[in-house]
């Protein structure tokens, strides 16, 4: 049985008007879902029996199950077991500008990036919708607040689910739905081009960010194998034909490794890959993990690394650090709960 929190409003139109039903009753149960925050189909009072006992033969209301919370400063992460005893993530983060949540996609990664936890542990399947949505409607549930962003940067390679995470988007973005707005969500890839290629292509104003971790194809081929298909020869130059297609600025990622590429010669060899593109480098300071080998870089690296990229005219931030007392570095509850 297909789960109601998988279906975007067009999806509800259209199974409404297949019912000889007005199609005006998706905002109604859009309404019920995402504003009211209904987990029945019953409490539903303005709808009528019939068509209740209709629904409630077609959909199901499902749920994500809790079971590890983690509080720190400025971050809870969050562990879920779904429906068939798999395991996932979402991270809480509590920022000035408001409440964002890092979103899962997969169960898993097979991008096999060598600095990410994630990765370490293979895809075991692609998240349903529905385990997306629920990921936001769960957690403003505990919490009892509303989030007001989302990043999909959490287990998983959002664009290897691709149909999934666009109808997602479709959900949290619509005015009658969660109503986030596009402009604060942001999607994170590793590069997959073909993708990249389709989403230039959708009427969505959300933020695409590229996760890089290297300035040459030598070196992000060895921290990321996903470089050996899409180079950065062959991705930067469609990352150019995204921005000029949806005038919209891409934010480049760049984990920084102690040692690997954090160098000042890194620095300056980033700075003339991104020469003249419209975006900013969001510097993150790397999350430890037990099971690999990297190593933080030290803090006074990290602002040398960030002052030449500033002396290149490249627009550059250092990520607040988030949750080392917490494992939130992706993967890393999963992977303590998974294997002790």
């Amino acid at each position: 049985m297909k789960s109601i929190y998988d279906m975007t409003y067009n999806d509800l139109e259209k199974y409404f008007l297949e019912k000889n039903e007005k199609k005006y009753k998706a905002k109604q149960i859009y309404d019920w879902l995402y504003k009211k925050k209904v987990e029945t189909f019953d409490a539903m009072s303005n709808l009528k029996k019939d068509l209740i006992t209709t629904l409630n033969q077609d959909f199901s209301f499902n749920q994500l199950n809790l079971i590890d919370q983690k509080d720190g400063k400025d971050v809870t992460k969050f562990l879920f077991k779904l429906e068939d005893n798999q395991v996932i993530e979402a991270v809480l983060m509590f920022h000035d500008y408001g409440n964002s949540l890092c979103v899962s996609s997969q169960v898993g990664c097979n991008m096999n990036c060598s600095f990410c936890e994630s990765g370490r542990r293979k895809k075991v399947r692609n998240l349903q919708t529905h385990e997306m949505v629920l990921q936001i409607l769960t957690i403003e549930k505990i919490k009892k607040l509303r989030i007001s962003h989302v990043v999909l940067m959490g287990i998983g390679e959002p664009f290897d689910n691709y149909e999934n995470v666009v109808n997602f988007l479709k959900i949290i973005n619509n005015d009658n739905g969660l109503a986030i707005g596009a402009r604060h969500i942001t999607v994170s890839t590793c590069g997959i081009i073909p993708k990249i290629k389709e989403f230039m292509q959708l009427p969505f104003q959300i933020n695409l960010a590229i996760s890089l971790h290297a300035p040459t194809d030598e070196l992000r081929s060895k921290l990321m194998p996903i470089n050996k298909a899409y180079p950065l020869k062959e991705l930067i130059p469609v990352l150019k034909e995204y921005i000029n297609k949806t005038n919209r600025r891409i934010t480049f990622e760049y984990i920084l490794l102690k040692d690997i590429n954090d160098t000042e010669e890194m620095a300056n060899k980033l700075s003339q890959l991104l020469k003249g593109i419209n975006c900013y480098v969001n510097l993150i300071p790397y999350n430890e993990t037990s099971h690999i080998m990297y190593k933080k870089s030290k803090k006074q690296t990290i602002l040398k690394f960030y002052d030449i990229l500033k002396k290149n005219k490249i627009n550059v931030t250092i990520r607040k650090e988030f949750g080392g007392e917490v494992m939130a570095a992706c993967g890393q509850l999963r992977s303590k709960y998974e294997e002790g």
